[in-house]
């Protein structure tokens, strides 16, 4: 099973949905107002969480009939609508879990997801933030194979809090081997595979991987 999940927007980032919503092993979650985003393109999702705070009184008697499965929360509260979906969809395990309609909005509330990245780390689950321009991952030490994607060339690699360790990068441009990132370094930012495909690995730290496209 997948899990998706479409948080509040804006929407204009978030890339088309059909192929994923033809799937039949993919599961639905929307958060606050990226629930009426979800109905209005045909996805019914499975559960919604949110303090929904961004509809209005009407929309919200809208949510509450269509969906039983509705999650709402009292806007004070020590997590985000965001983080109360994540911990809920980490206890389904999943195979993947991609989140939609966190990008181009509130710099914070980017961040914080970023960081909800290492959620998927601590739970040892694949976790990916997608928009129309990034595709955004994280990763603790291993080897790990990359293929090439036509859309999305660029590759950037960013150490998370610590220094990584003797990362090597095979099958790029700049080709690196057992090198020391440093956080603040911009060494690996735009990379690109020169092959169908190539490797990255690294010993020690936590990975921040984004694939870009202008």
């Amino acid at each position: 099973m997948h899990i998706h999940i479409v948080a509040g927007g804006p929407f204009e980032y978030i890339p088309p949905l059909e192929r994923e919503a033809s799937q039949e092993d993919v599961l639905w979650i929307g958060v606050d107002r990226g629930t009426l985003f979800l109905l209005e393109h045909g996805i019914t999702p499975a559960k919604a969480f949110g303090d929904f705070d961004s509809v209005t009184e009407e929309e919200l008697r809208e949510l509450k009939e269509k969906l039983p499965a509705l999650n709402v929360f009292q806007a004070e509260k020590d997590e985000t609508d965001l983080e109360l979906a994540l911990n809920w969809a980490l206890s389904q395990h999943p195979a993947h879990i991609d989140i939609y309609g966190i990008t181009g909005g509130r710099a914070d509330h980017f961040l914080g997801n970023i960081h909800l990245l290492y959620k998927g780390i601590q739970h040892k689950q694949n976790i990916t933030l997608v928009d129309k321009q990034n595709i955004i991952q994280m990763f603790e030490p291993g080897t790990y194979e990359i293929k090439e994607d036509q859309d999305k060339k660029y590759v950037s690699f960013l150490p998370f809090g610590t220094p990584v360790e003797k990362l090597t990068l095979k099958g790029f441009k700049y080709p690196l081997k057992n090198c020391h990132i440093e956080p603040g370094s911009t060494l690996c930012i735009s990379n690109e595979l020169i092959h169908s495909n190539g490797t990255f690995s690294f010993h020690e730290g936590i990975l921040i991987m984004v694939r870009s496209k202008d």
